[in-house]
């Protein structure tokens, strides 16, 4: 009754499941990981963010590169302010404004982008509070740069002079005479007139849609694997069903009568006589 199971059209149908079933838990299970990985690191920049308060400042060059451990975390660096921008587009305490970023030129002609505070409304530098004159020392959140479209960082194109839709070494390369570092600061009290904007946590370290949608991929791909085995129940089940009808002779389709017959007739096979033919 099995024997079907060794016809080429079987043979397929196995060798398929064989190996979709180990892919779909591979990718399931991969998911899974990613998710698993997702919440570590939110953990992580938890225990980074209520650790910062209390940790005294470093100076930059110790906290550079920008990682996930060092995101956060109070920096200290001495230099003059240098030119100016405004950052628009930029939400604190459900109000809409912008950000003052003035480059601090440190030692060695590099340029940090220090984020002084925020302002409501639209963005005019007439509002803006003059940055302090001669060295200074300042004390923030250190801050990687950042990304079109991540924390609410807008994408809009085209803005006047003068002003920058995202804080990073990319775009503000092109705005001011100097090489800015691939890092910025937000101070911890801002100047006078302007409120403290608070550091985020780095891109890929919250439990944001993106850790969730992994966990949906992973529920996705088991549910692929049980779907595989359960169509290929479903088949062996039909095709079984199927050998039993022929081994009784049952015809399942009313089209297969007249193949039948005409393959009787072509072997000559002998009609079996009936009563009433005999009497």
């Amino acid at each position: 009754m099995y024997r079907f199971l060794l016809t080429p059209r079987w043979w397929g149908i196995n060798v398929f499941v064989l190996l979709a079933i180990p892919f779909c838990i591979f990718m399931g299970s991969w998911q899974l990981g990613r998710f698993e990985d997702r919440v570590q690191e939110h953990r992580r920049a938890d225990a980074a963010a209520s650790t910062a308060e209390t940790d005294p400042a470093r100076p930059l060059a110790e906290m550079l590169p920008v990682t996930t451990e060092t995101s956060g975390k109070q920096t200290t660096a001495k230099g003059r302010y240098g030119k100016q921008l405004l950052v628009p587009g930029r939400e604190l305490d459900g109000r809409s404004g912008y950000f003052v970023l003035t480059l601090l030129r440190v030692d060695g002609g590099k340029a940090l982008p220090v984020v002084r505070g925020w302002l409501p409304g639209a963005p005019d530098p007439a509002k803006v509070p003059a940055a302090p004159g001669g060295e200074v020392t300042v004390t923030g959140a250190l801050q990687a740069s950042e990304s079109p479209g991540s924390n609410g960082v807008s994408t809009a194109g085209g803005l006047p002079p003068g002003q920058t839709a995202a804080i990073s070494s990319a775009s503000l390369v092109n705005l001011v005479p100097y090489t800015p570092y691939d890092a910025w600061i937000t101070l911890d009290k801002a100047d006078a007139g302007m409120k403290a904007v608070p550091p985020t946590a780095p891109d890929n370290t919250g439990l944001d849609l993106k850790a969730f949608q992994n966990l949906g991929y992973t529920g996705e791909w088991f549910v692929f694997a049980g779907f595989v085995v359960f169509m290929w129940f479903r088949l062996l089940r039909r095709e079984v069903e199927f050998a039993r009808d022929a081994e009784l002779g049952l015809v399942p389709d009313a089209l297969d009568a007249p193949e039948k017959q005409s393959e009787d007739t072509d072997t000559g096979a002998a009609t079996p006589a009936t009563p009433s033919a005999t009497a």
